[in-house]
């Protein structure tokens, strides 16, 4: 019988290590510095366009000035998003599972297939970029009848 491949989404879980967080916080210290540059460039972008504006048309240039700032402090609110991420990371032990993001997968679809059971949660664990374990997990329902099946 012929079958389909669909696509279904994996989580990819990495086991935390001192080469993890070392990663992490130089990741995320880079993003933060880009945005930083960002900012200082608009700033300086902002100023010009702003003076010229302000000689034909001052209010005009008052709004385009509050929505820079708007757009300036979002952006450092991110920022500072990422540099407390970085803290939290430092605090997590040895072993703790982080979820680092959502991975797509294939899967084999055929007649008489399960559905709920094909397209169940998946997971792939990684410890130090080495894949260590891969999850495939029954929908609720049927982990409710595993259990109540294994307790008889």
């Amino acid at each position: 019988m012929a079958g389909m491949w669909l696509k279904r989404p994996v989580a990819y879980i990495v086991l935390v290590t001192e080469q993890f967080r070392q990663q992490m916080e130089q990741e995320l210290t880079a993003a933060a510095q880009q945005i930083e540059q960002q900012v200082e460039q608009m700033e300086f972008q902002a100023r010009r366009y702003l003076t010229d504006l302000q000689r034909t048309n001052l209010s005009q240039a008052m709004a385009v000035r509050d929505q820079i700032e708007a757009e300036k402090q979002k952006q450092q609110r991110v920022r500072e998003e990422l540099l407390n991420r970085v803290e939290e990371i430092k605090k997590l032990p040895d072993g703790a599972e982080f979820l680092r993001g959502t991975l797509e997968g294939l899967v084999e679809v055929k007649p008489g297939d399960d559905l709920s059971r094909v397209l169940g949660e998946a997971a792939i664990v990684v410890r130090d970029d080495v894949v260590v374990e891969i999850r495939e997990q029954a929908p609720p329902q049927d982990r409710a009848e595993f259990a109540e099946q294994s307790e008889q």
